[in-house]
């Protein structure tokens, strides 16, 4: 443990996760760094302890893979004493399983992280999804249908059966004008990115919570868009009950 000031220790971190991103070219290194500095959900995943030590974790729409090369990157710091006092446990030994649509994405993975994580190149619509000790999913279901929204997040709870964790972060489509900042620029990002098909299908706030509810979850939701125009909103399900 370390009582050097929180604010370095992250920027740190953010470094040594970035650093395997080299190897994937310049596009992806800069797309590293500035997303895990400046995206408010990376920090509140490592200082709250959402994930936990040696947990099987399922990260969909995984992208170039940034939650496998932080939480590599976590491991390192807190072994080497380079981890707050003031965070919770550093996710030590949890394994990453990235499932992502774009074979480019997964080839920036796969170019950072070799062995250290296992990228998957699918559709969450259709992939298989391992037994997991939480599932991560970012921003990634307004591109598929509610109706499919529904199969996934049902196959979801059934992956972390008895128990388990699901974090969720979701536009909430009630804060009208942020919301619609938020499919915007997400456009552009997917556009920039390669990605030819549009986020289109929000829900309320209300309308998640009462998904999830139906699926077992006990669930806290946080805004999750500091400093931003954005309608984010950060869902922790933990599963309540067996299913039945």
């Amino acid at each position: 443990m370390s009582d050097a000031a929180p604010a370095a220790l992250w920027r740190a971190l953010v470094d040594a996760a970035s650093e395997p991103y080299r190897r994937s070219g310049r596009f992806a290194w800069h797309f590293a760094r500035g997303k895990l500095r400046w995206d408010p959900v990376f920090g509140h995943l490592v200082e709250h302890g959402l994930i936990a030590p040696r947990a099987r974790v399922l990260d969909i729409g995984c992208g170039q893979g940034l939650l496998a090369s932080l939480v590599d990157a976590a491991g390192t710091a807190e072994r080497e004493g380079r981890w707050s006092r003031r965070w919770a446990a550093a996710p030590t030994g949890a394994r990453i399983t990235g499932i992502e649509l774009m074979a480019r994405d997964v080839a920036r993975a796969q170019a950072a992280l070799g062995d250290r994580a296992d990228f998957v190149c699918a559709d969450m619509r259709t992939a298989v999804f391992p037994r997991s000790d939480a599932v991560v999913v970012l921003d990634v279901l307004h591109y598929i249908s509610v109706a499919e929204q529904d199969a996934v997040l049902d196959r979801v709870r059934g992956a972390l059966g008895g128990g388990g964790r699901l974090i969720l972060r979701v536009g909430d489509a009630s804060t009208r004008s942020r919301f619609r900042t938020s499919q915007w620029v997400d456009r552009i990002v997917t556009f920039v990115r390669g990605h030819r098909v549009p986020p289109r299908f929000g829900r309320t706030l209300s309308e998640w919570l009462a998904r999830l509810d139906e699926l077992g979850f006990a669930v806290t939701s946080l805004p999750m868009h500091a400093g931003t125009p954005f309608a984010n909103i950060l869902l922790v399900g933990d599963v309540r009950e067996p299913r039945p």
